[in-house]
């Protein structure tokens, strides 16, 4: 039998041996690169071999410098012909409506859309109507979105089931009995129609985006949540200071979503805003079309798009990157 003062000497020429061959093994292997790079490169049409190859380099280039082109044209054609169109004469448009400023330049149909024809005030009507909506759909999909993937009821598998049968229902079946439920809200005693809030509040009852912010909310890490609960933090603790600062790309997708949902919206705020002093963009416009010049209408659509692509120029970023539908925080 060997003794105990053996045990430990035979344990470190054991250790000793490993060490001495493990280098020796790895130095008979082949060298692979860290984190697949080389598979990584071959994954596509043409692998790297191919592209060493200088007629398929140049054709590939030549195939994807036809394709940029034909995306900006499609893309961002129509765009800049509204964007030239907006500051050239009647007249121009409907002769030459391709042709470049073949008359020279009319600035005075911003002008006009903006104040005689009184956009200014169905632009502000229409921040404020997105702004209602991005507020309510932000705090109802967080809200739900955190009940459901971190507080976890008993009856949460239920709810988001019912969640999710809701997005296999048309909106426009919903038309109906929506109105008649802003025309006599329940509670209430007064009917909402010719207010905000009959655009509000219908707008925060969106499924997808509860889905969009549950699935996110999956995948944040939940050691940092038993952390957050071993050091104290309530509920709503937890909600505000944990999972708000860690879920800002799904809020940038959910805002941008939102926002621009509500600023091309017709039918819904057609039916609820009557008054034309409350009426946003995508409601009044189509009816001043018939009484205003081309131009200034041109105008006119020109002034609406600026906040869409205000926007997409900001979050630009979280779409390219699929920031918010890929995951969460790692490590």
């Amino acid at each position: 039998m060997t003794t105990s003062t053996e045990l430990p000497r035979e344990a470190a020429a054991d250790a000793q041996e490993l060490l001495v061959s493990a280098p020796q093994e790895r130095a008979g292997r082949p060298r692979r690169p860290r984190g697949g790079r080389e598979d990584a490169g071959d994954r596509g049409i043409l692998s790297l071999s191919d592209r060493r190859k200088p007629g398929v380099r140049w054709s590939a280039r030549v195939i994807h410098g036809a394709l940029l082109v034909v995306l900006v044209v499609v893309g961002l054609g129509p765009l800049l012909w509204l964007a030239k169109s907006a500051i050239t004469p009647t007249e121009d448009t409907l002769r030459t409506p391709m042709a470049l400023f073949p008359n020279g330049v009319d600035w005075a149909n911003l002008s006009t859309a903006w104040s005689t024809v009184h956009i200014d005030v169905q632009f502000m009507n229409t921040i404020w109507v997105a702004a209602g909506s991005w507020a309510a759909q932000i705090i109802v999909a967080t809200t739900a979105g955190y009940a459901l993937s971190v507080l976890r009821p008993k009856y949460g598998r239920v709810l988001y089931g019912l969640i999710l049968t809701t997005l296999f229902v048309p909106s426009v079946v919903l038309l109906v009995p929506l109105y008649l439920t802003i025309l006599n809200p329940p509670l209430l005693g007064q009917s909402l129609i010719n207010t905000f809030w009959a655009v509000w509040l219908p707008a925060g009852a969106s499924a997808f985006n509860v889905v969009l912010v549950k699935r996110f909310f999956d995948n944040l890490p939940r050691e940092i949540f038993e952390a957050a609960r071993a050091d104290g933090a309530g509920p709503f603790r937890l909600f505000w200071s944990i999972v708000l600062p860690m879920s800002k790309p799904i809020l940038g997708v959910v805002s941008v979503f939102a926002i621009i949902a509500a600023w091309k919206d017709y039918l819904w705020p057609l039916l609820v805003l009557r008054d034309p002093a409350i009426q946003p963009l995508s409601v009044r416009l189509p009816t001043l079309q018939a009484a205003i010049q081309l131009d200034v209408y041109l105008a006119a659509l020109a002034i609406s798009t600026l906040i869409p692509i205000a926007l997409f120029l900001v979050f630009q970023g979280l779409f390219l990157r699929s920031a918010g539908l890929g995951g969460a925080v790692k490590g």
